[in-house]
């Protein structure tokens, strides 16, 4: 379902030898989240929780592309919720309303001929493809109200781009949705992946056909890449100087009824909202994003060749990974740091302090 650093990519010198609490002392972090923001509440939303509420972590924007939900509904959702935790001032940048090639009619194809997907997200949820429409369809009344600001004037992939060459190798890239937004900057400006400093990326399961036997086909669900395999093909084959994959471990964590309670001990706006509108799932762009501001969580990895399958079969979408010896390394792949356990204790008491953090006083909007 998934709806949902080297320098930083283990920022904290686990690849420089350089001592954790040295790394998080120095500049904030500059970052920027791409991500298909269900709303209200739940994983997407709260995704930004772990970033503007870390000092260590400067936020450049947000980007938006369809996915769990329509782009449109998706950014206003997002908008909504940053006045709500007085983060208006954040630049929110509306990007890919549709994949790059997947479509709902052929995905309502694939399904006939390869099975059901668990989560379509905007088309379909978790219920059927068969009405969904083919265009995106208008705005929604929100359940939290509409927002008042809006979103840049600029498009996410040149937001992406801009912002990337305004400070070179500086800026984290974490996508936490399908990557279409990702693909057309790298194909607009081929030096973008180079120029930034690293991507973090929820997606990227692996051995999900036993999984989706044994445990939630839900949850072995890749829907990042299978909504947009194409976007992902170009993202992982592009230069970047350091990946980190957040996959299979996405699952370990549940925000439950529990670890909700001990969130909402503490009244303000933002547990307000997430209790408000409390989704039981894994934390999945949660940790996407606590990684990517704090890479000294992950307390396993291994490294392997990745890329994603873009033949119109079964495993449209799915991941594969090589070891150094097999990969295709002529096709472009890349040596990717897959994390296999971070430091459960540490990022839930953290993300409970963050999620607790006081609203600041709303900030004026900048940008219009």
């Amino acid at each position: 379902m998934l709806r949902r650093g080297a320098a930083a990519l283990l920022a904290a010198g686990l690849l420089a030898g350089t001592a954790p609490s040295a790394a998080r002392a120095a500049e904030p972090q500059l970052v920027i989240e791409d991500n298909d923001f269900l709303g209200p509440g739940g994983s997407d939303q709260q995704s930004v929780i772990p970033l503007l509420f870390d000092p260590a972590v400067k936020v450049l924007g947000f980007t938006i592309a369809s996915g769990d939900a329509w782009e449109n509904q998706e950014s206003a959702h997002l908008r909504r919720f940053l006045e709500i935790i007085g983060r208006s001032d954040v630049p929110v940048a509306d990007g890919a309303v549709y994949p790059l090639i997947n479509s709902v009619p052929m995905m309502r194809l694939r399904e006939q001929q390869f099975g059901v997907i668990p989560w379509k997200g905007a088309w379909g949820g978790i219920g059927s493809i068969d009405g969904t429409p083919s265009v995106q369809p208008p705005l929604p009344r929100l359940k939290e109200g509409a927002p008042t600001v809006r979103p840049v004037d600029e498009s996410a992939a040149l937001f992406l781009i801009r912002q990337v060459h305004a400070h070179p190798h500086a800026v984290t890239i974490v996508a936490a949705g399908p990557m279409t937004n990702l693909a057309l900057a790298i194909r607009l400006d081929p030096t973008f992946a180079a120029t930034a400093r690293q991507l973090v990326f929820m997606g990227g399961l692996l051995d999900t056909s036993m999984k989706s036997v044994t445990g939630n086909a839900d949850f072995a669900s890749d829907f990042n890449m299978i909504f947009d395999p194409e976007a992902a093909h170009i993202t992982l084959t592009a230069p970047w100087a350091a990946i980190t994959v957040v996959g299979n471990v996405s699952n370990d964590l549940m925000m439950t009824r529990d670890y909700l309670k001990q969130i909402m001990r503490k009244k303000t706006p933002m547990t307000d909202y997430i209790g408000a509108y409390y989704d039981p799932l894994p934390m999945w762009d949660e940790m996407a994003t606590a990684i990517a501001a704090d890479p000294t969580l992950v307390t396993a990895s291994v490294e392997a060749y990745m890329d994603i399958d873009i033949s119109k079969g079964p495993n449209y979408g799915h991941a594969y990974v090589w070891p150094d010896q097999t990969a295709p390394k002529a096709m472009g792949v890349r040596k990717v740091r897959i994390v296999q356990s971070i430091d459960s204790r540490r990022f839930l008491d953290t993300f409970l302090r963050q999620a607790q953090s006081d609203v600041p006083v709303h900030a004026a909007p900048t940008h219009h």
